[in-house]
């Protein structure tokens, strides 16, 4: 594959190479993929997040809520056999 880059681009390389930064184009360009796909995963997690939590409030407004005392003690059971184990 080949690639063609903006000069700005080219020059935000050569920079970098220049300080010592990265051995080479390849691994500035491999750094670049890895927080893209890091991005892309973040913003998947978020949307399925944003889904749940959007569930969760139809749900409260359909009274299916559970009390927040009742919460509490699950949790601190959840806790407490967990610590035991």
């Amino acid at each position: 594959m080949q690639i063609v880059l903006k000069p700005e681009h080219e020059t935000f390389i050569q920079t970098q190479l220049a300080q010592g930064r990265y051995q080479s184009a390849d691994d500035i360009v491999s750094q670049a993929l890895s927080l893209l796909q890091q991005q892309q995963d973040y913003e998947q997690w978020m949307n399925e997040t944003r889904q749940k939590v959007m569930g969760g409030v139809e749900s409260l407004q359909r009274g299916e809520g559970i009390e927040g005392d009742i919460v509490i003690a699950q949790l601190r059971d959840r806790l407490y056999k967990t610590d035991a184990s």
